[in-house]
């Protein structure tokens, strides 16, 4: 599923325009985002919870080359699902 079709099925089921149900997904998204970026965790109970979780430092391998190269440590966005969702997914 495409942010547009997001997009048309909250226009849909709020019967509202595509310009404000855009927004609404818009100010979703967004909020998610700064959350994440300022290290909070954001939890929708009975859908999943995203998280920020930190890679550790580690040595890897150039496919090309083969030269060893060091990767270094990075926060990477991280969704667990909750069990409503695993659930629905899974009847």
């Amino acid at each position: 599923m495409k942010k547009s079709e997001i997009v048309a099925a909250v226009a849909d089921a709020l019967e509202l325009s595509r310009r404000d149900a855009e927004k609404a997904v818009d100010v979703v998204f967004d909020s998610i985002s700064d959350a994440l970026a300022e290290g909070d965790k954001v939890v929708i109970s009975g859908f999943g919870t995203f998280e920020v979780r930190t890679r550790v430092a580690r040595s890897g391998r150039n496919p090309r080359t083969g030269e060893e190269l060091s990767v270094p440590a990075q926060k990477t966005p991280a969704f667990k699902v909750g069990k409503i969702l695993k659930d629905a997914v899974n009847k």
